[in-house]
């Protein structure tokens, strides 16, 4: 019987899809999370349809500034379209009247993403003037998407860093190896 009114308890504090929930917004995890505090009660939101780089992810930071400097410590009003299956609301958030999921786009600190997002979605064509005018992470020669970087990363092959950051540290210690004076080790 307790787990039962536990559950109730619990399910009471997550809000139905359509619902509108208006509160500050007192902290930002990464470039497309933010925690909502809403009538004293807090939701962890996941803003629907985007997907923003990691934070130990190339450019995770500058977008995690990004979103921070649009939402942390403002007012905002969060569309709640469901629940991710980490137990996150998804929605849509404005923060100061301003459509965080767009803007993270149009900045081009978020990826549209294309997994969930509907193929007739504006911010396509949001993403794809980004990287034509090489904002944000567009500025990049070759940006990783997020749902790329964690499929290496849990293949063991991304370490924060982007495999050719990686490969340019080994070809300076190459160099660093074999320039005059410099003492090798046996091995």
């Amino acid at each position: 019987m307790r787990g039962i009114i536990l559950a109730a308890l619990l399910l009471s504090t997550l809000p139905a899809a359509g619902v509108e929930l208006h509160g500050i917004v007192t902290e930002v995890q990464d470039g497309d999370s933010v925690t909502l505090l809403a009538a004293g009660t807090s939701y962890k939101i996941r803003l629907v349809d985007i997907d923003a780089p990691e934070l130990a992810q190339p450019r995770g930071k500058d977008s995690w500034a990004s979103l921070s400097g649009m939402c942390k410590s403002k007012p905002a009003a969060a569309h709640t379209i469901g629940e991710d299956r980490f137990g996150r609301t998804l929605a849509r958030i404005k923060c100061a009247g301003a459509d965080a999921n767009t803007e993270q786009v149009r900045r081009g600190w978020a990826w549209v993403f294309t997994r969930y997002a509907p193929q007739d979605s504006p911010l396509f064509a949001i993403q794809e003037d980004a990287r034509r005018a090489r904002r944000g992470l567009w500025a990049d020669d070759e940006p990783v998407a997020p749902w790329d970087w964690r499929k290496m990363k849990r293949a063991g092959e991304a370490s924060g860093a982007s495999s050719s950051a990686r490969r340019d540290r080994q070809l300076l210690a190459q160099q660093e190896a074999h320039a005059p004076g410099a003492v090798t080790a046996l091995r």
